[in-house]
């Protein structure tokens, strides 16, 4: 009955056992890591869409401040100007050329003066390129002129003549009746050279008894908001806009007008009304999901579709003191960060149908190498069970099966003993087989142990391949392994005087020890492990300096003002920068002159005072590599690239860090707006204009400090950077 169940008891072939379970935890491990992958990187995807918007969202912020900030400012000057008598408003052929003067210097539309006696003059861009005056007097009708002008400002000749009447101007009433700096309207015409949209500003005047004068205005483009926003890295695959509470639009990085020509005349439209349908779609999402725009008074971060797709949606309101109210509006699809992830995903499965096929064919080989000398003893066995006693079986190089071969073919010779002595002793050959069939078995337990860890080697083998490609931050690693060196130092000098004072005692040991001494080569390891130790210390120790060397500059953690090294900050950034200033083959070393004196802590932000450093080095280093491509080795060597850092202080109260290089200097006109916002002597792509700008605003206005530029064609360039040791 027992042998009937066995009989009927399926089988598997041991290659189809050895391959099955072996690619199954290829597949599942490269699968796991795959998928693990994949919902990390969805993760990363909403982290990495917020901070893409949130620094779009401030590009847009620091454009719009900037921009629009100036014709409230020149009107500021204009007002400034004439309140202080320096300006005649009652001469209108100078005001006019003064205002002609101020739009050669001004991307503006309009640049006026209206006064309550029914008078103006204004300088004006209608065509979008030639600067003209209007010049108009009290009396109606055709009481207003428009000048052709030369390239001086004076007026040439009579364009045409028309009426003009300031009391019925919104331009003017707007901000007369406000009685100070307003934003009065929107205008919009068709020119043409083409479309204009302008907003317009308007500022009341007054004499230095501060009486009523009149007002002054200035126009400017809006139409150049779009041209901006279109240049923005994320106006290729998202949309950035910004429009009225009306809802009506302003500007977008779609290549659709924000406005409409209706029989030749230009009107603007509705954000929800757009021609482009992204920015169509995410508009009227908006006004459903907060009842309207007007309600919308802090920034907003949405998840919004269109057409089955997600996108990424930052509302953030913008506003000035002088009455615009405006929404900016950043939206990313989902799609442009998932693109890399569902690539990614691909080759993670192409990995995942590549491994499972390498493990299959390894599995195939291994099975094959390891069943061989398996189905060699198994023949020879038939052989043997057919009456065929004079079989050998080769051996293997696999250890084990080479012990099975070995004790196969002994039990084959002892075999043949017994058949040749059983007519002689039947009952002790029928021992001697049951004994040598005992010790079968034991070889048989001994070959599936080994089986079992040779399917395991190869698991861990594949797990080793895994892991050793995973690549992780070192700083906690390292601090562990840097506080344990020094008590490894002191077990390892402990254990090293421990065989120095058994080899003094027991100079003659055992020779298993002594031979063993010899094999290891014990005093060679001595010797070398206290060398080891101090090498792997001085390794953590370069390894912590370079952690600290940048949190040192980058100080994430430090927000509020701190009393910190200044020449820690100053070493922290030339470290960072050590990539630039060693000798290439490109280009020379750059040799940096330390000449520090003795300084207080100084109270500052010393990330954003690092970042000062950062920029001013980073130009100084782009001006010595520029000069140098020009310069011969010759040159080089008798002449090379020098930046020196010096600091003082001031008084009692201030420091000076003055950062100098011996480069090409700067000519004045290029001096004279060194801090200017978005001026850049660079090529297109190697800078925005920004990293001075930024560089003044932070000395200036967060340290109340001064940050100056001396400079001399030919002889280079001096940065000081002077700010108070307290903040009061």
């Amino acid at each position: 009955m027992h042998r009937t169940n066995s009989c009927k008891m399926k089988a598997f072939p041991l290659q189809l056992v050895l391959i099955v379970p072996f690619a199954l935890q290829i597949f599942g491990a490269v699968g796991l890591v795959g998928y693990l992958s994949f919902k990390n990187g969805q993760k990363a995807v909403s982290n990495l869409a917020d901070q893409l918007m949130d620094r779009t969202n401030t590009i847009v912020d620091q454009h719009l401040n900037a921009y629009l900030s100036i014709p409230q400012k020149l009107n500021q000057i204009n007002a400034d100007a004439i309140e202080m008598g320096l300006l005649n408003v009652r001469d209108r052929q100078t005001v006019g050329k003064y205002f002609w003067k101020q739009m050669q210097a001004y991307d503006l539309t309009y640049i006026g003066m209206a006064l309550t006696t029914g008078e103006g003059v204004g300088a004006a861009r209608y065509d979008g390129k030639t600067v003209t005056i209007d010049d108009w007097g009290a009396k109606l009708p055709n009481n207003g002129k428009n000048y052709a002008t030369n390239n001086q400002g004076d007026r040439i000749r009579i364009n045409n003549t028309y009426e003009y009447n300031n009391f019925k101007e919104n331009w003017y009433t707007e901000p007369i009746k406000a009685g100070k700096p307003i934003w009065s309207r929107i205008y919009s015409w068709n020119s043409p050279t083409g479309p204009y949209i302008t907003a317009a500003t308007g500022r009341p005047i007054y004499d230095k008894n501060h009486k009523l004068l009149g007002m002054v205005g200035a126009d400017i483009h809006l139409l150049k908001l779009s041209a901006f926003l279109q240049r923005l890295d994320i106006s290729h695959f998202g949309r950035v806009f910004i429009l009225e509470r009306n809802g009506m639009l302003i500007g977008s990085s779609s290549k659709q007008e924000p406005f409409a020509l209706v029989k030749g005349e230009v009107q603007r439209i509705k954000a929800t009304e757009s021609p482009d349908p992204k920015v169509q779609n995410i508009a009227k999402q908006i006004q459903q999901s907060f009842n309207g725009f007007g309600s919308i008074t802090e920034p907003k971060k949405l998840q919004l579709k269109f057409q089955e797709e997600t996108n990424f949606v930052y509302v953030t309101p913008w506003r000035d003191q002088y009455g615009l109210d405006w929404l900016v509006v950043v939206s990313v699809p989902e799609k442009a960060f998932m693109a890399q992830i569902n690539a990614n995903t691909q080759i993670t499965i192409l990995f995942c149908i590549g491994a499972l096929a390498v493990a299959i064919v390894i599995g195939y080989l291994t099975s094959g190498w390891i069943i061989q000398p398996i189905l060699r003893i198994n023949r020879a066995s038939q052989a043997m069970a057919a009456g065929k006693l004079e079989q050998t079986v080769d051996v293997s190089p696999i250890e084990e099966l080479n012990i099975l071969a070995h004790s196969f073919n002994y039990m084959a010779a002892q075999l043949r003993q017994f058949f040749t002595a059983l007519e002689e002793s039947k009952a002790e050959l029928e021992n001697r087989v049951e004994e040598r069939t005992n010790e079968l078995k034991n070889a048989l337990s001994e070959l599936q142990r080994t089986q079992a860890q040779v399917i395991q080697n190869e698991k861990m083998s594949s797990l080793g391949q895994l892991v050793a490609g995973v690549a992780h931050e070192i700083n906690n690693p390292v601090n562990f392994i840097h506080g344990n060196i020094a008590h490894l130092n002191e077990y390892t000098h402990d254990l090293v005087r421990m065989l120095k004072l058994y080899q003094e005692r027991y100079p003659n040991g055992d020779s298993d020890i002594q031979e063993l001494a010899e094999e290891i080569d014990l005093e060679f390891l001595m010797e070398d492990l206290q060398k080891i130790i101090p090498s792997m210390k001085m390794g953590t120790e370069r390894i912590r300096n370079i952690v600290l060397s940048l949190r040192n500059f980058s100080r994430i953690d430090e927000a509020e003002f701190k009393a910190v090294d200044i020449h820690e900050g100053i070493e922290s950034t030339i470290l960072i920068l050590q990539y630039r200033l060693k000798d290439k083959p490109e280009s020379p070393a750059i040799e940096i002159i330390r000449d520090f004196s003795k300084l207080p802590p100084v109270e500052c932000y010393p990330g954003q005072l690092n970042q000062v450093l950062m920029n001013i080095l980073v130009n100084a280093i782009d001006a010595l590599e520029e000069v140098n491509e020009k310069r011969t080795y010759e040159e080089i060597k008798a002449n090379p690239s020098q930046i020196t850092i010096r600091t003082s202080m001031l008084n009692d109260q201030g420091i000076e860090i003055a950062i100098a290089d011996n480069g090409p200097g700067m000519p004045e006109q290029v001096q004279n707006r060194i801090f200017d916002p978005f001026f850049t002597t660079k090529p297109v792509g190697k800078g925005t204009g920004m990293g001075m700008a930024i560089s003044y605003q932070i000395i200036t206005e967060k340290h109340n400090g001064k940050l100056l530029c001396f400079s001399t064609p030919g002889q280079g360039t001096e940065f000081k950077i002077q700010i108070p040791i307290q903040q009061l």
